[in-house]
């Protein structure tokens, strides 16, 4: 088979890392059927020398491609468009194959306000009511899931910015409730740039942290009788947010730690189903190209929205992470929710939402009426610390940082916990996962844990239902070793003793 012309395709030009072009410009060609399945890509040394680039750029694209299953290499004779590339593709519905508009049903009205006499607490609904309760949270312990390395953070550099931002009389005003335009900016373009998300600073909408975000989608996007799929095991703040007004939440099973994409259309109807696509949340899997595309296509099937928490997807070791699986194709219906809690500092609260342009008034004034504006102040300095390249540098320490504690938590778990648990590793994020190979109560572990100033998360505390799995989710990226020493050890007298 002929070798495709990639030179007279693809062209590399502007500011824009010359990585990120050409694997956007190679994924978005195998997408749209130009480069045919099974049909030969040139040699990393060829492309390299055609286009003017170095070979190791080309083989780092070559990588992802692979990892993404958009490629694959036969030894010896080179690089191929994935033959079974189509077949692994859903059929997509009559108008909705990539790169064509969708027509998705509009977003619900706000609803009336409420008359001023104070209403009624409502119950917290069923699905988390029962463990909720029990699980004590500490936000500043080492292993708490989702705190950062705060001491690792630049904080002279920060401060440096925070105190060019005071002296600006046009900060110390009110402000654009959709957020400061400069930082939307910046975050448009990093998320173009690193993540594949297709979007203007228009559809970005600042928030007051991602927890904000997910409460603004369930007042929008929610209406009597709606229901909500979330992973199980799954990120607990969701279900909180788009469960908090009573709606049915559905767990939707995993498979290989990553969501079960072809398990959904038995779940029945959903409004909306909240997922990680890129690092599932805690057990860290990463969907597929196939399933992501399988994703979208059951969500225009079935009328539903899709919220993608893009939940540590900075900070994969081995590989760039997947692309968002709102940037696959055209007018995807999907809600795309990130935050600099995890990148910065959780202190911050500072998050944001990217939504398709006719979602932007409704979600705007549910935020209005609910939280208005974000401090201008602290946007404005993020929006500094991401142009003058500082974010960009600060992440690459923070992945190799947090590299580092990955392998050295693992090694401690192996060599002090003899086997009574077993580390879900996969090579991302900020947390680890120990599963119990015995049945043991790992809500009084956690509290036991918390009693010697450790952090924690009970795994089963994750699990929608009554069926769930006994084990631990510890955030090693707050821990440095004498903590891993000190919380392994500890774990371990924790369980031999009897019970």
């Amino acid at each position: 088979m002929p070798t495709i012309n990639v030179t007279d395709d693809v062209t590399l030009e502007g500011d824009a890392p010359l990585q990120g072009q050409l694997y956007q410009q190679l994924s978005e060609r195998i997408l749209d059927g130009r480069y045919t399945p099974a049909s030969r890509l040139p040699s990393s040394r060829q492309l390299a020398a055609d286009l003017g680039v170095s070979r190791n750029t080309v083989n780092a694209v070559y990588d992802q491609l692979k990892a993404e299953g958009f490629v694959q290499g036969q030894g010896g004779r080179g690089i191929f468009v994935h033959p079974d590339l189509h077949r692994r593709m859903p059929p997509w519905s009559a108008g909705t194959r990539p790169g064509t508009a969708s027509t998705h049903r509009e977003t619900r009205p706000l609803a009336r306000p409420r008359p001023a006499a104070l209403p009624s607490v409502p119950a917290m609904p069923p699905a988390f009511q029962k463990r909720a309760l029990k699980v004590s949270q500490d936000a500043s312990l080492p292993f708490q899931p989702g705190l950062p390395d705060l001491e690792a953070f630049p904080i002279r550099a920060w401060n440096r910015l925070l105190h060019h931002q005071e002296s600006r009389r046009s900060l110390q005003g009110y402000g654009d409730v959709q957020g400061y335009r400069p930082l939307r900016q910046a975050v448009a373009g990093y998320l173009r740039a690193s993540r594949g998300v297709r979007c203007t600073e228009d559809q970005v909408i600042i928030t007051q942290g991602a927890q904000q975000a997910l409460s603004l989608i369930a007042d929008v996007f929610l209406g009597p009788g709606d229901r909500v799929f979330c992973e199980n095991p799954g990120y607990r703040g969701a279900r909180y947010a788009l469960g908090r007004h009573g709606h049915e939440l559905v767990p939707a099973p995993l498979k290989h730690q990553a969501l079960d994409v072809d398990a959904l259309p038995a779940l029945g109807p959903a409004r909306l189903l909240s997922c990680t696509p890129t690092h599932q949340y805690p057990m860290g899997g990463v969907l597929d190209l196939s399933q992501r595309l399988a994703l979208v296509d059951w969500a225009r099937r079935h009328d539903a929205w899709i919220i993608e928490d893009d939940y540590d997807s900075e900070f994969h070791f081995h590989h760039k992470p997947f692309a968002a699986v709102q940037g696959l194709v055209d007018q995807a219906p999907v809600l795309y929710v990130g935050s600099f809690s995890k990148t910065l500092l959780p202190a911050l609260r500072v998050g944001y939402l990217v939504v398709p342009e006719p979602v932007v008034a409704p979600v705007l004034w549910a935020k209005q009426v609910s939280g208005g504006e974000t401090p201008l102040l602290i946007q404005s300095t993020i929006a500094e610390f991401i142009d003058s390249g500082q974010f960009q540098r600060h992440l690459r320490r923070m992945r190799q940082l947090y590299r580092d504690k990955w392998q050295a938590f693992q090694d401690r778990v192996h060599r002090h916990l003899n086997g009574a648990f077993t580390p879900v590793a996969e090579s991302a994020g900020m947390h680890l996962v120990l599963e119990a190979t015995a049945d043991l109560d790992d809500v009084a572990l956690h509290q036991w844990l918390r009693h010697h100033r450790l952090g924690s998360t009970p795994l089963s505390a994750h699990f929608l239902g009554t069926e769930h799995r006994p084990g631990l989710v510890m955030g090693f990226a707050s821990a440095n070793e004498h903590h891993m020493d000190e919380a392994t050890r500890a774990m371990a007298r924790w369980v031999s003793e009897p019970r």
